[in-house]
């Protein structure tokens, strides 16, 4: 009988559940378990990536190839009518955008960013599938968009959707989905050591030993499948570039300098474009065509704004192209992103920045050599470092920019050229937009502000007073040493006021400063509290808000804080502990993430 109840009871368990029955039985670690689930989502994150080229190639050619078909059997003058196409992929991609899965509309990455912040790592695996349909069909009908985006929400969605499967912790979760997003970098620019610093970098805010190992993983097992199907050779091949002379290095300072607010500029347009469509009186699902069929109008002189642009920017960095046309295209590319993305189309803002940063560094590097004939490097070269300087600026992860543009040329030589303008095109761009990036900024729009994977927001928002405790026991600083062992010792609290005789704040004990005297002998009647209480110098006001309070936290590294009057800092009004802080911040953590 027994045997047969136990036996319904294991019929009964979930896949997931016997999994980690099989594992508990193993002696398998969950920080192994987490290991072995890194490879799963690296393997998939390789595949992902290589679906979702095929599948961007054949809507392309259904598009272009299957539509200069129909509609040269409708008129003899089909090329005029071509600027239609983005338009009807538009029309099929809004219904997925506005209907199917929010989620996936424009870039991604912010979404996933928000998922990490807000609801620990938890994205609907729905997102996977419709974001793969919806950023190949608008790719490949000539939407201006990357393929990053795409890539990085569908790779975080399945490591997401791993981690959800088998019920793990949202910290793990959280691994999970920067693992995704690690994966889906490196398949896609075939750039591993990139895939892990955005990553850490954007997604996650982490570089702790835990989130490291994992994410490095999934990038070295997809960069290996996606390098066994489409090749081991860098996204861009360039002809040798190097410094010609130390007198070049003013002008790629320069170069950084306008690749910070060019950037800021995309930021710009690309949010007021989502703004302009937003209030347009038009059916939503409607919107992607009317940004197609704009686009498709523009694109009749200037084609090459149409997807990735990858064409045009080998024409750049071999300095194949004309001074003028550069330097529009600079503006041009921006317009197309922003009618693509900001009127609900879906897709990366990635490509678009190598685009526009190596059009205005080819238009740079044509300039300074008409100026400086035979002294300076090649257009080229110019192209390359502005490439990485208009990524840092747009998305401000400095590193991956410079990495990333390094792994997809394979080209060690112009690297410091490539440093010096992707930093001050960072810092620029940082000063002039408050510290957003084309990330940050739409959740910022949300309501939801992030620094380092934490939604700040929620503390600048609250003051001190809001949480801080108003109960606490006071310590005379007179009181012996012994008396004091006592009175810790049948307390329920951890840290002391000390005051004075007049009961004015004197300091902070906590029972770190107790325990590093208490084995010290013969103490007790030859000390008092006013020997060893530690002089605080950080106070803490209680209209001033936790992101403030914060900080002020590890200046000192304590615990806890005194809050004082402002008139008389010597008056005691509250107590605040970081464990309340952290307390409070989840909580509205979870009260928020039911609203998103």
């Amino acid at each position: 009988m027994n045997n047969e109840a136990g036996t319904n009871r294991n019929d009964r368990l979930s896949v997931p559940d016997l999994i980690l029955r099989l594992l508990t039985r193993l002696k398998i670690s969950e920080q192994l378990f987490l290991i072995i689930l890194s490879f799963a989502v690296g393997i998939g994150g390789g595949f992902g990536a290589i679906v979702f080229r095929w599948l961007i190639i054949s809507f392309h050619k259904v598009f272009f190839e299957g539509g200069e078909r129909v509609l040269s059997s409708l008129t003899s003058h089909w090329q005029y009518l071509v600027f239609l196409i983005p338009a009807v992929g538009g029309l099929l991609v809004g219904p997925i955008t506005y209907r199917l899965a929010k989620e996936v509309r424009g870039h991604g990455v912010p979404e996933v960013m928000q998922a990490v912040a807000l609801r620990g790592g938890i994205i609907k695996p729905v997102v996977v599938v419709a974001k793969s349909i919806a950023s190949s069909i608008c790719i490949g009908s000539g939407g201006s968009a990357g393929r990053e985006g795409p890539i990085v929400q569908i790779g975080s969605a399945l490591g997401s959707s791993f981690g959800q499967f088998f019920k793990m912790s949202g910290e793990r979760v959280k691994v999970l989905v920067g693992c995704g997003a690690a994966a889906g970098i490196s398949a896609t620019f075939n750039a591993p050591i990139a895939g892990v610093l955005f990553a850490l970098e954007v997604i996650l805010g982490d570089f702790t030993i835990q989130a490291f190992s994992p994410v490095i993983i999934s990038s070295f097992v997809s960069s290996v499948v996606a390098r066994a199907f489409l090749g081991n050779h860098p996204a861009f091949i360039v002809p040798p570039y190097a410094f010609k002379s130390v007198y070049e290095i003013p002008l790629y300072m320069v170069l950084g300098l306008l690749a910070g607010g060019v950037s800021v500029l995309f930021i710009k347009i690309l949010y007021k474009s989502e703004d302009i469509f937003e209030k347009l009186k038009i059916k939503n699902y409607l919107k992607p065509a009317l940004g197609g069929l704009l686009l498709g109008i523009i694109a009749l002189f200037y084609p090459q704004i149409l997807g990735v642009g990858y064409d045009s920017i080998k024409a750049a960095l071999h300095a194949e192209m004309f001074l003028g046309v550069m330097f529009l295209l600079v503006f041009l590319k921006i317009i197309a992103t922003s009618l693509t993305l900001g009127s609900g189309g879906s897709g990366g803002i990635f490509a678009p920045s190598l685009f526009i940063g190596a059009m205005l560094g080819g238009f740079f590097g044509n300039a300074v050599n008409l100026v400086f004939p035979g002294t300076v490097a090649s257009p080229g070269a110019y192209a390359l470092v502005g490439m990485s300087a208009l990524v840092a600026g747009t998305t401000h992860a400095t590193i991956t920019a410079m990495l990333i543009i390094f792994e997809m040329t394979a080209d060690y030589r112009i690297i410091l050229a490539l440093m010096l303008a992707s930093v001050l095109s960072t810092l620029l761009s940082n000063r002039l937009s408050r510290g957003e990036s084309i990330y940050t900024l739409k959740l910022v729009r949300r309501g939801v502000n992030l620094r380092a994977g934490k939604d700040v927001s929620i503390l600048s928002t609250t003051l001190v007073r809001e949480v801080m405790s108003k109960s606490w026991e006071k310590i005379p600083h007179s009181m012996s040493w012994g008396r004091l062992l006592e009175f810790v010792e049948n307390s329920k609290y951890s840290f002391f006021p000390v005051v004075n005789s007049k009961d004015e704040l004197e300091g902070m004990l906590s029972l770190q400063d107790i325990r590093n005297l208490i084995t010290k002998r013969g103490l007790e009647n030859l000390v008092i509290v006013r020997d060893v209480v530690p002089g605080y110098t950080q106070i803490l006001f209680e209209d001033e808000t936790l992101a403030n309070a914060l900080p002020k936290f590890g200046l000192q590294d304590v615990e806890a804080l005194p809050v004082v009057d402002r008139g008389n800092r010597k008056k005691l009004i509250g107590v605040l502990r970081r464990s309340d802080i952290i307390s409070f911040y989840n909580r509205k953590l979870i009260e928020r993430s039911g609203r998103f």
